[in-house]
């Protein structure tokens, strides 16, 4: 890996299209602790964050419920929500142009690890990335830049200044919310905003993201002067 620019990407929103399996599940999971299932525009939100944050902030639930809650949606999503998904079209074809140009890809997602792994798999993207991190099952590291972090130490690498963007001086990290966003800006990395996510131009734009890309081909222009 030395001398190659590791590109973070995070799983939901950016390399599929997982929102189906993820709001059946919360609703599941609402459905099972007697609560309220809020209206589509709520649920939306739950895409991209820690679902611990999520349950609590949008559907305001104590720490106890929280754990109650995630743990009906996982039920749920492992056994049917996991692969209501799809990879989004020209995915596969821009890893495959990175990776050709001498990035080191890796994945960095507040998903359960296990659950991300699984879903590499069964599409196929595994052999894609050099590192896959995501949360613990018990609740560690579910902040976006704790996961970017490991993803980078496990890569060997720093982060670099934003000013790097796409131009070979260091990581970035490509993502479709502000939590992408946010965690990037943490540890010091250029951020790239995924439009053909669950996130809006504007929410990506006030995080701060340092480019904002419509299609996964634009990826390519963007970051591939890596050597």
């Amino acid at each position: 890996m030395a001398g190659a620019d590791p590109i973070l990407f995070d799983l939901d929103g950016t390399l599929t299209a997982s929102g189906p399996g993820i709001l059946a599940s919360v609703r599941y999971a609402l459905a099972e602790l007697g609560e309220p299932i809020p209206g589509q525009a709520v649920l939306d939100r739950f895409i991209g964050p820690p679902l611990a944050t999520s349950f609590a902030e949008l559907c305001g639930l104590g720490p106890d419920r929280v754990e109650e809650a995630i743990g009906a949606y996982r039920v749920h999503y492992i056994q049917r929500g996991m692969f209501d998904n799809a990879v989004y079209d020209g995915i596969p074809d821009a890893l495959d142009h990175l990776s050709d140009a001498g990035g080191t890809l890796a994945v960095a997602t507040s998903k359960a690890e296990p659950y991300a792994r699984d879903i590499l798999d069964h599409f196929g993207l595994s052999d894609r990335f050099a590192v896959v991190v995501g949360s613990e099952l018990d609740g560690r590291r579910t902040d976006k830049a704790e996961v970017i972090a490991e993803a980078l130490r496990q890569l060997g690498s720093r982060g670099a200044d934003q000013r790097g963007a796409g131009r070979g001086a260091g990581p970035a990290m490509i993502g479709d919310r502000r939590h992408d966003v946010a965690g990037a800006l943490a540890m010091g990395v250029p951020s790239i905003g995924a439009l053909w996510g669950y996130g809006s131009a504007d929410e990506l734009t006030a995080a701060g993201a340092t480019a904002l890309v419509a299609q996964p081909t634009g990826l390519v222009p963007l970051l591939r002067p890596l050597r």
